[in-house]
């Protein structure tokens, strides 16, 4: 799942094609971070070096403001374009990223919901109104693997996400009021974790103690701005 934001351009003396270092924002526009990137997101890019282009996701590092590179398309025959160091990149959606009114007008009428890209995929959808939705059958996610010792903890990436830590670790929240994720946590070199600002509900209203084997299972909701946390199972 890739994170969209708004009126993020900047400029890029990269060369090759290699991880893209991200300079200053464009006249007019923000830098990623300033539209709401967070580390560890990726994003659906655009880059333009005169009249070569290149269209793809990347996956963005507030540590050095760098950004990966992964082609869909481009005037290079669909490989990365060599970049002169004069380039300039931004966030935008493609065609691939937008549900067609055809295919809304399909789950409308026939209350079959079909493969629409980047989506869940569920169930025969059996009722819908302004206020809820019925659905008969199972709602299937990808599971989103959290890297790093300071990642974003956004319900962006899924709501089922797994993170095996490779040090102690610092992880921040994204989660927006009435978001929620479950966080499975491999940890089987004694790492520790320093959470943000939680309530526990449980656990004596501790941080869990990470197990030594297998996963600890967490699960994180934010209500009305308040981060909220429960030990679901393993750990202490």
């Amino acid at each position: 799942m890739v994170t969209l934001v708004n009126r993020a351009k900047v400029a890029t003396a990269t060369t090759g094609t290699g991880t893209i270092t991200l300079g200053s924002a464009e006249s007019g526009y923000q830098t990623f971070a300033d539209a709401g990137v967070v580390n560890g997101n990726t994003v659906r890019y655009v880059i333009e070096d005169g009249i070569s282009w290149e269209i793809g996701s990347g996956v963005y590092t507030s540590s050095g403001t760098a950004l990966t590179r992964t082609v869909s398309e481009s005037s290079n025959a669909g490989s990365a374009i060599v970049l002169t160091g004069s380039a300039v990149v931004y966030v935008t959606a493609v065609g691939s990223d937008i549900v067609q009114p055809s295919s809304l007008a399909t789950v409308a009428t026939t209350g079959a919901y079909s493969s629409l890209s980047g989506l869940p995929t569920l169930g025969t959808l059996s009722s819908q109104n302004a206020n809820a939705v019925s659905l008969t059958g199972s709602v299937t996610e990808t599971v989103y693997a959290v890297t790093g010792t300071t990642p974003a903890l956004s319900a962006a990436n899924g709501t089922v996400q797994t993170w095996t830590l490779t040090a102690n670790s610092t992880p921040t929240s994204s989660l927006s009021a009435g978001q929620a994720i479950t966080l499975m946590i491999n940890d089987g070199t004694a790492y520790t974790i320093t959470w943000p600002s939680v309530t526990w509900i449980n656990n004596a209203g501790a941080a869990p103690t990470l197990a030594a084997t297998g996963y600890t299972v967490v699960a994180l909701w934010n209500v009305a701005g308040t981060l909220y946390g429960a030990l679901v199972g393993n750990g202490a």
